[in-house]
């Protein structure tokens, strides 16, 4: 079973937002790392980059497959996780923690965000 922190936000993409002010924390979820498997690396856009919600920022290569990271709001990018560089793994082992990996400030609209109870119904817990 999938942990859901209850303080975050999600989108239907398995992106998570940590944080309520101008800065929010964006990563994927704990559901969408045990979906792709081990993560072997991570691709993620320069700080300055601005991006639409649903735009996509980056991606994730893992054992299973590649897949697409999308921002969950609009905003610009104001710090990237490096250490992602050298420990893609993170993402697999603290995806809430040292696995996070793009820190945006916030320009658009928050409201198509899933609360956690809402999102657990999404993927079916």
């Amino acid at each position: 079973m999938a942990e859901i922190p209850q303080d975050l936000r999600y989108t239907e993409d398995h992106e998570y937002v940590k944080g309520d002010g101008d800065v929010v924390t964006v990563g994927i979820t704990d559901y969408a790392q045990g979906e792709l498997g081990d993560v072997v690396y991570v691709e993620l856009p320069k700080v300055g980059a601005t991006f639409g919600a649903h735009d996509v920022f980056g991606t994730v290569e893992a054992v299973k497959a590649v897949s697409e990271l999308f921002s969950p709001l609009g905003g610009e990018v104001v710090e990237v996780n490096s250490r992602l560089d050298g420990e893609p793994a993170l993402v697999n082992s603290d995806p809430y923690g040292d696995g996070w990996m793009i820190k945006l400030r916030v320009t658009g609209d928050r409201s198509a965000l899933m609360d956690a109870s809402a999102y657990g119904k999404h993927i079916g817990q």
